[in-house]
């Protein structure tokens, strides 16, 4: 295949020295990255929040469909982290300058054609979780301009990887930081109409989202003309594609891709059945959510590290490197989402009551940080051990542990809620139990190194 020539910029060796300290500087601007998608999560739900219970759970419940905006991008994205850091760490840098290029065009391709069947077909999803009529014609609205801006989430995220596994997080976290930064300003404003702004309610929710996305997507842009990516590639748009590359990292990134958006598709029938208990059941599913995301994001940071230490390392020809490395960010992962899960257990209602002061809703979010508590570390061998077989290319054993788990979720909460009559809280045990398993069983699945010869 064609491969245009750059100069390229040497970047810390991953492949050699301290594994801790490479742990750490890849981990830390990637945490810290989570760390403000995170502020800005709890900001959205904050400020939505305070529209009331039928706001709250408009967007709560479009967030399930928006997690499969990011799970199509993750298609691109996983194959993109895989390939150009396998050849950063096999000293190719013109082969990573072709992936790089690929992967942005065929991006901007794809996001159209979800942003035409979003907006096709996002009623639907909301007849489909039978969620009340005034919670599905606000949840239709915001989705739409959330759909109509899918290019920025598409472009914001491959830039992010292909930055990622060059083995720089910092650039990430400047522009990500910056762009959340920019959200949560324009929430309130655009929210409640503050100054010169209308008042949008949830519609200045999704705008806000959509023009942080795209202002970020555009620093990503200025940082790859001025040569900050260490290589450089044309940004113009163009017709011709190199098909046989996109395959190569779709091949990669589909299986993840595929067990993300099954996990999503699996969260709209777990909101109808918790729908069955109410709108205040499904406002405390998401206070939940965005709590749980302080751990879940923690773990996305350490995730990047081990999926681009691995990659590197493999292209090194080092897999027992590779291996440690995972090892070693696994039990990071532990103990931070370890003490995470003690604060949900000996705090939930405080935790709850800072999100919503409905005393409905906290009293059933008290429920379910308690159950939530107990998965958390489970939760961080999933994710992270999921990145390291990313890195290495070998998605297919995250993929069928991941879809078979979240599949058994929805006949497991409806025996334990509806059959067994346990309530809601037999859907919070349903997701703790199944997360436990998950997190067991993929960290034997990796502990065989079958992932060590897999070929990209």
């Amino acid at each position: 295949m064609e491969q245009p020539r750059s100069e390229t910029k040497i970047r810390p060796d991953l492949t050699s020295g301290s594994i801790t300290r490479s742990i750490f500087y890849l981990a830390g601007p990637a945490v810290a990255t989570m760390f403000l998608e995170t502020a800005f999560s709890i900001a959205d739900i904050y400020w939505v929040g305070k529209l009331g219970a039928v706001s709250l759970a408009a967007v709560i419940s479009s967030a399930f469909l928006i997690w499969i905006i990011y799970s199509l991008v993750g298609a691109i994205s996983v194959g993109v982290v895989a390939m150009v850091a396998r050849f950063v760490g096999a000293r190719r840098p013109d082969q990573a300058i072709f992936v790089s290029r690929e992967a942005y065009v065929f991006s901007l391709l794809f996001a159209f054609g979800v942003t035409i069947l979003g907006l096709l077909f996002a009623k639907w999803v909301f007849i489909l979780m039978g969620t009340a009529p005034d919670v599905t014609h606000l949840g239709i609205r915001y989705l739409r301009i959330i759909f109509a801006g899918a290019v920025t989430f598409f472009l914001i995220d491959v830039f992010s990887a292909i930055f990622r596994a060059s083995g720089d997080t910092k650039t990430p976290m400047v522009v990500i930081g910056a762009s959340l930064g920019l959200n949560i300003v324009l929430d309130p404003l655009l929210i409640f109409g503050l100054g010169p702004f209308p008042r949008l309610e949830t519609d200045g929710a999704a705008l806000a989202s959509v023009f942080s996305q795209g202002v970020g997507s555009l620093f990503f842009m200025f940082l790859i003309i001025r040569g900050k990516l260490g290589f450089k590639f044309s940004l113009l748009p163009k017709l011709k594609i190199d098909f046989s590359t996109v395959w190569r990292i779709l091949r990669i990134g589909i299986p993840a891709s595929s067990a993300w958006i099954l996990f999503s598709v699996v969260y709209l029938f777990i909101n109808k059945i918790v729908a069955l208990f109410g709108t205040e059941a499904i406002a405390a599913l998401g206070v939940g959510n965005r709590m749980e995301s302080i751990s879940f994001l923690t773990c996305m940071g350490f995730s990047v590290a081990a999926s681009t230490l691995v990659g590197q390392n493999l292209g090194a020809g080092k897999p027992e490197r590779s291996a440690q490395s995972a090892w070693q960010t696994a039990g990071i992962g532990v103990l931070i989402t370890g003490f995470v899960g003690i604060m949900f257990f000996v705090f939930p209602k405080q935790i709850a009551s800072f999100f919503i002061s409905d005393p409905q809703v906290v009293a059933i979010g008290i429920g379910y940080l308690r159950i939530l508590a107990l998965s958390q570390v489970f939760m961080a061998l999933e994710i992270i051990f999921e990145g390291a077989f990313g890195g290495a290319g070998n998605t297919i054993p995250p993929m069928v542990i991941s879809m078979v788990g979240s599949l058994a979720r929805i006949p497991l909460a409806y025996l334990l809620a509806v059959h067994w009559s346990a309530g809601i809280t037999g859907v919070w045990w349903a997701l703790t139990l199944t997360t436990i398993i998950k997190g067991m069983v993929v960290s034997y699945w990796f502990s065989r190194g079958g992932w060590k010869s897999k070929k990209i």
